[in-house]
């Protein structure tokens, strides 16, 4: 057997078809396909999509308040703010793992994975509702989720950066004007 190492550079800098493969022996190396947590393959609609929710701002807000404590979940939990590629029917958007690996600025896919685990587990509390799952994911590295939720996601964020900016300009009321 013969190893070798790439820098992320070289990673991202590789053509299309080399990341690609890149990414799929790293999937394939960690085990997630036989793990269960990839079981379609992309080029039909996910049969797993049934069992996706579509979030609302207040399912998303409560996902984040159950997940607050644990910056790396929240980082992957925003990352999902982004637009991502739509497809199939009922629609899924699609999210490349090692684009969120990259974005998040985590070590290890695994933390990835942990990270997307916390949020179906918060979203599942949050919807009372054991089945309700925030995610999916197909063959190909890919996370799943229903468009409505990537949606929410990023009008939670637009709403949070709104209030942030708020308090930032308004004027510290707690010094006592002088008489």
């Amino acid at each position: 057997m013969t190893g070798i190492t790439l820098t992320a550079d070289q990673i991202r800098n590789a053509p299309a078809p080399v990341r690609q493969w890149i990414e799929q022996e790293v999937i394939n190396s960690l085990g997630l396909n036989s793990a269960g947590l990839a079981p379609r393959p992309p080029v039909a609609a996910p049969a797993q999509a049934a069992h996706l929710v579509a979030c609302s701002v207040d399912d998303v807000a409560g996902v984040l308040e159950h997940i607050r404590g644990t910056f790396p979940a929240v980082n992957v939990l925003f990352e999902f703010g982004r637009p991502g590629i739509t497809y199939g029917q009922p629609a899924v958007m699609t999210f490349r793992l090692m684009d969120i690996l990259h974005h998040t600025r985590l070590q290890q896919i695994e933390q990835v994975m942990t990270s997307l685990e916390m949020i179906n587990q918060a979203l599942t509390v949050v919807r009372k509702d054991p089945s309700a799952r925030f995610c999916g994911f197909d063959n190909e590295g890919h996370c799943l989720i229903a468009p409505q939720t990537q949606a929410s996601i990023a009008t939670l964020w637009q709403d949070m950066m709104a209030r942030q900016q708020m308090q930032q300009t308004k004027p510290d009321e707690r010094i006592a004007p002088a008489a």
